[in-house]
C-alpha cells in the first residue's frame, strides 16, 4: 500500500513537470514551479481595465483560432482564470516588462500599462500546448521579464512584390507573437509604388504596375511577361495601423528618395533628371508589352528587373514639392513619428551629366554629387521635422554630411552605425550580414534566393552593440531589425518559409538579456516553436528537407 503510494506519489510528481517550458524569447528570469494550469471552456478571463480589452481580444482570438474556443471576459473571479492587471503595481519593471505567475488556481499577468500586459500575454502563449486541444495545460512558472532593446523591429518590401491586406496583417501579428515593436513597411521602389496617394493619382495608376518580371535568378533568362502590380488604398492603410496599433506595434512607412524612384518617375517623368530619355533596360529581360510602350513613344515605364538604376529623381523645386505633398499625406496616415526616406543606394551619373545639378552644386557651395544627395536628404529632413517626425535613412545618408536629427539604419555592415553613434545619432543596426532574411538558409538552398548565407545560429549569434563603442556610445544603439526584401518572393508562404525560425532567433537576440542567450538552449526550444508554425498553419524552413 505504502509503495503504491510512492509510485502514485512520484507518477504525480512527474506529470506536474511534464509541462516543457520553452519560452521564445527567453525571459530575464523564469522558474518551474511545481503543479500545472488547465485552461479549458470554464475557465475566465478577468479584465478590470478597458486598456486591457486589445490584450485580451488578441489572446480570445489566437484561442479561437487555433484551439477552437474563446474565454469569456469578466471584471472578477477568484479561481480558474486569468487575470490581466495593467496599471501602476508591478514593481521593479522597466519600461515594457512584465510579471507572470501561473499556478493551479489560474495566471496572473502584471504590468504598469498595457503594453506590458500584453507581452504577458505572449508570454503566456508560448506556454501553451502545440497541439490543438479544448483543454491546455500549462506549467507552473513565475516570470519576471523586460526587453533588452527599445527598437525590436522586421521590415517588409513590398515594392517588388505586392502582399495583399490580409496578409500583411498576418505578418503584423507574427511580429507580435515575438514581442517585436516596429513594422518597417517598405511602400515604394523601381518595381512598384504601393500606396495610394490623392493629390498624385498616377503614381497608382500607373507606378503600382510593371508589365512582367525577370524569370530566374538575376540577370535572368528572360521575361514572363505577366503584369504584376497592386497597391493600398489610405483606408486600408488606416485599417493596418489600427491593426498594428492594437498589438503595440508602430508601423514605420518608407518612401524611396533620391534613388530606387523608377515607379514614380514613369508615373510622373518630370521628376527625372532627363524626362525625355527612355527608361534603360535590356532587350532580353523586356516583357513584349514594354518594348510596344517604348516603340510608340512612351518614355518612361516601371522596372521589370532588379538591381540599381540610374534615373533618380531630379533636385529641383518640382521634386521637393512632389515628395512634400506626398509626406503630407503620409503623415496623415502613420501616427508614427519615424518616417523612412531610403536614401540608399542612389548612383550619382545622371546628377553628374545634368545641367541644372552641376550649376546647382556650385552655386550651394557642394563640393560633389554626394554633398548634393546630403542636401537632398537634409531639405528632406526639415521638412520632415517640421511634420514633428523624426527621418531614418540607410547608412548611405552619411554620405556628404548627416542631416541634424536623423536616425542611421546601418545596412552595410555595421561602419555606418558605429560612425553615427561617435557622432551622437541614434541608430537601428541591419547588417545584411546577419539578418538579411532574405539570404539562403544553407549552402544547398532549393529556393531561388538572392544570394548570401544567413542560416539559423548566424543570426542567432548576432550582436547588436558593436564591440568598438564604448559604453556612452552604445547607448545610441536603439535596436536592430530584420529585413525582407522579396526580389524573389512572390508570395505569402514563401515570406513564411523565409523568415521561419530565423525570426525566432533574432526576436530572442532583441528581446532577451545577453547572458541569457543559450545557442544549445535555444536549439531545444527552436524544435517546440516549429510545431507551433505548424499548429498556425504557416510554412517554415525545414533544416532536413
Amino acid at each position: 500500500m505504502v509503495r503504491s503510494f510512492i509510485v502514485s506519489l512520484l507518477l504525480c510528481s512527474a506529470l506536474s513537470f511534464a509541462q516543457e517550458v520553452n519560452i521564445i524569447p527567453q525571459p530575464v528570469q523564469v522558474t518551474r514551479n511545481t503543479g500545472n494550469f488547465v485552461i479549458n471552456t470554464k475557465t475566465s478571463l478577468v479584465v478590470t481595465s478597458k486598456e486591457d480589452k486589445s490584450t485580451a481580444a488578441f489572446l480570445n482570438k489566437y484561442l479561437l483560432d487555433y484551439y477552437g474556443f474563446e474565454l469569456p471576459i469578466v471584471k472578477k473571479a477568484d479561481k480558474n482564470s486569468i487575470k490581466l492587471k495593467s496599471g501602476k503595481h508591478a514593481e521593479g519593471l522597466k519600461s515594457e516588462g512584465y510579471s507572470l505567475k501561473s499556478d493551479d488556481k489560474g495566471v496572473l499577468i502584471n504590468g504598469n500599462s498595457p503594453i506590458d500586459t500584453f507581452y504577458g500575454m505572449q508570454t503566456l502563449i508560448q506556454l501553451l500546448p502545440v497541439e490543438k486541444s479544448n483543454s491546455l495545460t500549462i506549467a507552473s512558472v513565475d516570470v519576471k521579464d523586460e526587453p533588452r532593446f527599445v527598437y525590436r523591429g522586421a521590415m517588409l518590401d513590398v515594392g517588388r512584390h505586392f502582399f495583399p491586406v490580409a496578409f500583411v496583417k498576418k505578418y503584423i501579428d507574427y511580429l507580435a507573437l515575438h514581442k517585436m515593436n516596429y513594422f518597417h513597411w517598405h511602400l515604394t521602389e523601381d518595381q512598384g509604388w504601393r500606396i495610394e496617394i490623392k493629390k498624385y493619382p498616377k503614381l497608382t495608376e500607373i507606378g503600382s504596375k510593371r508589365n512582367g518580371s525577370i524569370i530566374g535568378h538575376y540577370p535572368g533568362t528572360g521575361s514572363d511577361n505577366t503584369p504584376e502590380g497592386g497597391f493600398y488604398t489610405q483606408e486600408e492603410i488606416k485599417d493596418i495601423v489600427k491593426y498594428a496599433s492594437d498589438r503595440f506595434i508602430t508601423v514605420i512607412p518608407e518612401i524611396e528618395m533620391p534613388g530606387h524612384s523608377s515607379a514614380a518617375i514613369a508615373a510622373y517623368p518630370q521628376l527625372s533628371c532627363f524626362p525625355e530619355e527612355k527608361t534603360q533596360l535590356s532587350d532580353k529581360m523586356i516583357s513584349d508589352r514594354s518594348k510596344q510602350e517604348l516603340a510608340n513613344g512612351k518614355t518612361k515605364i516601371v522596372q521589370e528587373t532588379w538591381g540599381v538604376f540610374t534615373d533618380v529623381y531630379a533636385p529641383t523645386e518640382y521634386t521637393f514639392k512632389f515628395l512634400e505633398d506626398v509626406i503630407d499625406e503620409v503623415v496623415t496616415l502613420f501616427p508614427s513619428k519615424y518616417i523612412h526616406v531610403g536614401g540608399d543606394e542612389s548612383p550619382k551619373d545622371d546628377w553628374k551629366r545634368s545641367e541644372f545639378c552641376q550649376k546647382m552644386i556650385k552655386e550651394k557651395g557642394l563640393k560633389d554629387e554626394h554633398e548634393l544627395q546630403s542636401y537632398f536628404i537634409q531639405r528632406m529632413e526639415k521638412y520632415i521635422n517640421g511634420k514633428g517626425r523624426t527621418l531614418i535613412g540607410w547608412d548611405e545618408i552619411l554620405e556628404g554630411g548627416l542631416a541634424p536629427n536623423a536616425i542611421v539604419m546601418s545596412w552595410r555592415g555595421e561602419a555606418g552605425g558605429i560612425t553615427a553613434a561617435r557622432d551622437k545619432h541614434q541608430v537601428i543596426m541591419t547588417p545584411g550580414s546577419h539578418v538579411y532574411l532574405d539570404h539562403s538558409q544553407t549552402k544547398n538552398e532549393k529556393e531561388v534566393t538572392i544570394g548570401g548565407f544567413t542560416n539559423l545560429e548566424k543570426i542567432y549569434s548576432y550582436e547588436p552593440v558593436p564591440k568598438e563603442l564604448n559604453e556612452q556610445e552604445a547607448k545610441y544603439v536603439l535596436g536592430a531589425q530584420g529585413n525582407i526584401w522579396t526580389e524573389y518572393m512572390q508570395n505569402p508562404a514563401k515570406v513564411e518559409y523565409m523568415i521561419f525560425p530565423r525570426l525566432s532567433a533574432l526576436s530572442e537576440v532583441l528581446w532577451s538579456p545577453k547572458e541569457n542567450k543559450n545557442w544549445s538552449e535555444f536549439q531545444t526550444k527552436i524544435e517546440t516553436q516549429k510545431k507551433r508554425y505548424s499548429l498556425w498553419e504557416a510554412n517554415y524552413f525545414k533544416e532536413k528537407e
